[in-house]
């Protein structure tokens, strides 16, 4: 049986290392506890702040809060390593393996494309942008907090030009669509292209003007042409062999800081196919 803890352990003396606290609290021993604390699902709150805490010797304040979400099953999980396309110091881009989250939760983050970033160049990582976990393609990571502010600033601005890939069942019913259909009461525009048909699958080039949730499968789903792979929105149940046939395979930008026109595209040994 998978154990699950999710527990408010409050410290009760000035000094008491963050490791001893926890294993006295819990039923876990110290070296699954190293591990736990290392794949981040562990937290502090001292005073009014709540944040993530590794460091296993952290000493404690009398009073402050120590929040434990232990569950095996997703700490046993292993993400598949991402690609660094390109690296500009402040920020970098990456190419982000469908399975990999794009943010860390209260569980851990060890499978987010943060923390592996973190670790990949010993780096502080900020999240600027999300792919969904199933989705695969280009990902942008900042590295200081300016240009964690500039990357969000010119994404909200819809300034970062973005090109998926999608693979449909079937053929499309035509060369070019545009869809205009509201997303949970908000605008929502996804322009499609025809770019080949072959094995009774059409392959679609996506361009999205705006950034809903879930647009572009939702937006299939909803003409009757869902993703290969979905399970969420489509025809695929939990054992379809498939991975959702939905990837992000460019990006066009211009850095604020430096005004540099950026553009990157996959190569085709990573680029889905029909």
């Amino acid at each position: 049986m998978q154990r699950i803890i999710e527990q408010k352990i409050i410290n009760q003396t000035d000094r008491a290392l963050l490791i001893d606290v926890l294993a006295d609290a819990t039923s876990l021993s110290k070296q699954v506890l190293k591990s736990a604390l290392d794949k981040g699902c562990v937290w502090l709150k001292s005073g009014k702040k709540i944040n993530r805490v590794r460091r296993v010797k952290k000493p404690l304040k009398a009073g402050d809060e120590v929040f434990i979400y232990f569950n095996e099953k997703i700490l046993a999980s292993v993400a598949s390593k991402p690609e660094l396309l390109l690296d500009k110091k402040d920020y970098s881009v990456w190419f982000k393996p469908a399975g990999v989250f794009a943010q860390g939760s209260k569980w851990g983050d060890h499978c987010s494309l943060t923390r592996l970033v973190e670790k990949l160049l010993d780096r502080n990582s900020f999240l600027v942008h999300r792919l969904d976990r199933a989705t695969s393609g280009i990902m942008i990571v900042a590295h200081t907090k300016g240009a964690a502010r500039d990357l969000s600033k010119i994404f909200a601005e819809r300034k970062i030009n973005k090109t998926y890939w999608a693979i449909v069942e079937g053929k499309f019913s035509a060369d070019t669509l545009t869809i205009d259909e509201k997303i949970d009461g908000k605008t929502a525009i996804s322009h499609l292209k025809l770019l080949t048909f072959t094995n009774n699958k059409s392959l679609l080039e996506v361009r999205i003007e705006t950034g809903r949730k879930h647009q572009i499968r939702k937006h299939l789903s909803g003409i009757n042409y869902p993703i290969i792979g979905d399970r969420l929105y489509g025809n695929a149940d939990k054992n379809y062999p498939e991975d959702l046939q939905l990837q992000a395979i460019k990006i066009q930008f211009t850095y604020p800081m430096t005004q540099q026109l950026i553009q990157i595209e996959l190569n085709d040994t990573i680029k889905i196919r029909p």
